[in-house]
């Protein structure tokens, strides 16, 4: 036994590893802990993260309408601007805001003092011219006689008496005499013409209603003075019967091919939040409207006004009906802009879990547009692509036509990730 350990203790010696040996060793023993602590880790990932979830709606039967919104202000169909084509001091206002008034009925009266003075004197002159008309005309029967007598003479002597020269000067005096009747008689064509004159404008230094109607607007006083020189004041705006108004909206030219006459609508103003009043357009003009580069049509509206609650002027969003159909199949639009996730790369091992794939991705569609399309679960609980036919959208809601969807089934409408 004495002799043996030294023996064993010189093989032992011999086959135990060297520095390099171990450090290899270790190595190896540090790379399989981590292989395993990572594929560890990714089993762990992957049995914790159950994948997206689905938010789904179901498909509904009912109404749809399509609007076009545009807003405007409401106007009387017939406004009319009351001016003075005189000047003048304004003696008279028999008219105020909002009073009813009938045609013909005075407004305001214009101070008439030099306007019957002028008058008198058109009258006054025409007088004169008039009576000068019938002097000149007894000057023209007389010249006539006269040569009359001298021509009879010169017949009955044979032409010896009168002379020539008396014949001439009679002849002459005749030619003065219906020149000085001509005269006088366009002197009282003038004289009337002044006295006519004068007449209108003294009938136009009051002011009168031409139309039935409500005073809008009412910018004359007792006391100013109207200028007519140039151009014709305004001094009151009567409006037609507001009983019945128009309200002119600008529509948007990517909705005016939508509208057309005859279409119901209905608007609401400020001043009534909750009250919606109806219209109907009447007409859509062509001419256009550029304000900051957007390109509007003026499209009007009839409005009844009855009560009176509408005014001139009122802010108004009016809500155009272009298109209505009941009892159809409806998916929210949300379903129709749902497009699934992309599919990960199948598992490749060890390997890939470790260091991912690059995902491939799809390749751009070529030929025809595809149809409008919705997604429903199958029965294993995968997306399947249903292609539908849209009709019509209000911007919540589309009518679709599909062989297999009705009302009830479910569509994708989003995708959430489940909380870990």
């Amino acid at each position: 036994m004495t002799s043996s350990t030294p023996r064993l203790r010189e093989l032992l010696a011999q086959h135990r590893p060297g520095p390099r040996r171990r450090a290899l060793t270790a190595a190896l023993a540090v790379l399989a802990l981590g292989v395993l602590g990572a594929g560890a880790y990714v089993w762990y990932r992957a049995s914790r993260d159950p994948g997206p979830q689905f938010v789904t709606a179901p498909v509904s039967r009912g109404d749809i309408t399509v609007l076009v919104t545009a807003t405007g202000t409401l106007q009387p169909i017939n406004t009319v601007d009351i001016g003075s084509e005189i000047s003048g001091t304004v003696a008279e206002v028999a008219a105020d805001f909002n009073d009813k008034v009938k045609k013909g009925q005075l407004l305001a009266r214009l101070d008439t003092t030099k306007l019957a003075t002028a008058l008198e004197r058109s009258r006054a002159s025409l007088a004169a011219n008039q009576a000068r008309v019938l002097q000149a005309r007894a000057s023209l029967i007389e010249a006539r006689q006269s040569l009359a007598r001298f021509e009879e003479v010169a017949r009955l002597s044979g032409g010896k008496v009168p002379s020539a020269t008396e014949l001439d000067t009679a002849r002459a005096r005749l030619a003065r005499a219906e020149a000085d009747l001509s005269s006088a008689e366009a002197a009282v064509a003038d004289s009337q013409g002044a006295v006519k004159q004068g007449e209108t404008d003294l009938s136009k230094a009051t002011i009168r209603s031409p139309t039935d109607g409500i005073v809008l607007k009412r910018t004359v006083q007792v006391g100013q003075t109207v200028a007519a020189s140039l151009q014709a004041p305004v001094l009151f705006s009567v409006a037609g019967d507001l009983a019945e108004m128009e309200l002119i909206v600008a529509v948007s030219e990517a909705d005016v091919g939508q509208v057309a006459e005859g279409m119901g609508a209905s608007f609401t103003v400020d001043a009534y939040p909750d009250k919606n009043f109806p219209a109907r357009i009447s007409q859509v003009r062509y001419g256009s409207t550029n304000v900051d580069n957007v390109v509007s049509y003026q499209t009007v509206l009839l409005v009844k006004n009855a009560d009176l609650h509408l005014r001139p002027g009122m802010t108004a969003t009016a809500d155009i009906k272009v298109a209505e159909h009941r009892d159809v199949l409806l998916v929210p639009n949300a379903a129709l802009r749902f497009k699934p996730p992309e599919a990960p790369p199948p598992a490749g091992g060890l390997r890939d879990m470790l260091i991912p794939r690059e995902q491939s991705r799809p390749k751009p569609q070529t030929g025809r547009r595809p149809h409008p399309q919705v997604w429903v679960r199958g029965a294993d609980g995968a997306l399947q692509a249903v292609e539908v036919r849209t009709v019509l959208t209000d911007g919540r809601n589309t009518e679709i036509r599909s062989k297999s969807l009705k009302a009830g089934d479910e569509v994708v409408v989003d995708m959430s990730e489940r909380a870990k």
